[in-house]
């Protein structure tokens, strides 16, 4: 194209890393192609006191998206676990880059691990999945929330406010914060949330010059991937109160996707696993998502729409 290629993207410093790693890529696979950034502010950025789960679905995402659907940038770079499971009308996934690390982590303030804090220490996240899954390795831990980009959380730690944080791995080594990691938690346990270290490059599906430039980026596993967890997701119905979690694995030709639900307090957990060919991702995700219904999912789902 003649003009530069318009990425939007938060501003936050993690976000911007995000974008510069698509924009990067872009760039390898199509040469002399011109990318610029523009950052534009979202709801989540704005309000740094509410609890996540208490500001809803969308919350980093739809001003991008307005200003893609506007035509006033050409592509939008999201974290894959931000982003909806059901889109704006308009809009596509036109590309998920290889997927990285998807593990979360935990930072701590003397470097012990989570099995050696101490009784009562207080444990930062902003998720209700890492909330409940601490507290079901660790049910003496207080888990309290946490706002704030990556280094304000950090500082946060490093001032005694919390004895340790967990956040995402990949957002650590984004920002070259990897020296900060205390332990990686184990995916078996800490399952990961839909999408984690997986990005969406979101295109118009009525720019086909766009959704061909983009697809140079695109990767065959991670896309399958996060299509079986994203289907396991909306199968469910799940935004982000309820803890949920899934991890799709690509082996060859095969898809095996773990599933979880848990209460708040991480005592009630309904676990399952599918596998499948690649084709039948979404239709894995979706049964998945049927088989921890029938284990009694579907109780905590509904207990969390009556609050």
């Amino acid at each position: 194209m003649a003009r530069p290629l318009v990425i939007g993207t938060r501003g936050s410093p993690l976000a911007q890393a995000q974008a510069q790693e698509v924009a990067e890529a872009l760039r390898q696979q199509l040469p002399g192609i011109q990318v610029t950034l523009r950052a534009i502010s979202t709801r989540g950025d704005r309000d740094q006191l509410t609890p996540l789960p208490g500001l809803g679905l969308g919350i980093f995402t739809r001003e991008i998206e307005r200003a893609l659907l506007a035509g006033e940038i050409d592509v939008a770079v999201h974290s894959m676990k931000d982003l909806e499971t059901q889109l704006p009308p308009g809009l596509a996934i036109g590309a998920v880059p290889a997927r990285r690390d998807p593990r979360d982590v935990l930072v701590s303030g003397g470097g012990r691990p989570m099995a050696e804090l101490p009784a009562g220490a207080r444990v930062g996240t902003d998720s209700p999945r890492r909330g409940a899954l601490v507290r079901t390795v660790r049910p003496d831990l207080e888990v309290r929330s946490i706002r704030g980009n990556v280094g304000t959380r950090l500082d946060k730690v490093d001032r005694g406010e919390y004895e340790a944080v967990v956040l995402a791995a990949i957002g650590l080594a984004r920002l070259g914060m990897e020296e900060r990691v205390t332990e990686y938690l184990d995916p078996a346990v800490f399952v990961p949330a839909v999408g984690q270290g997986a990005l969406a490059v979101e295109v118009r599906e009525d720019d086909p010059v766009i959704m061909d430039l983009v697809a140079a980026i695109e990767d065959r596993d991670s896309r399958a991937a996060v299509t079986a967890e994203r289907a396991f997701l909306r199968g469910l119905g799940g935004g982000c109160r309820v803890p949920i979690a899934a991890y799709g694995q690509v082996h060859g030709d095969l898809l095996r996707i773990v599933g979880l639900v848990t209460s708040d307090d991480g005592r009630r957990m309904h676990r399952a696993t599918q596998e499948s060919t690649l084709d039948e991702a979404e239709e894995a995700g979706r049964r998945l998502a049927q088989a921890v219904l029938q284990q009694g999912a579907g109780e905590l789902l509904a207990a969390e729409e009556l609050r």
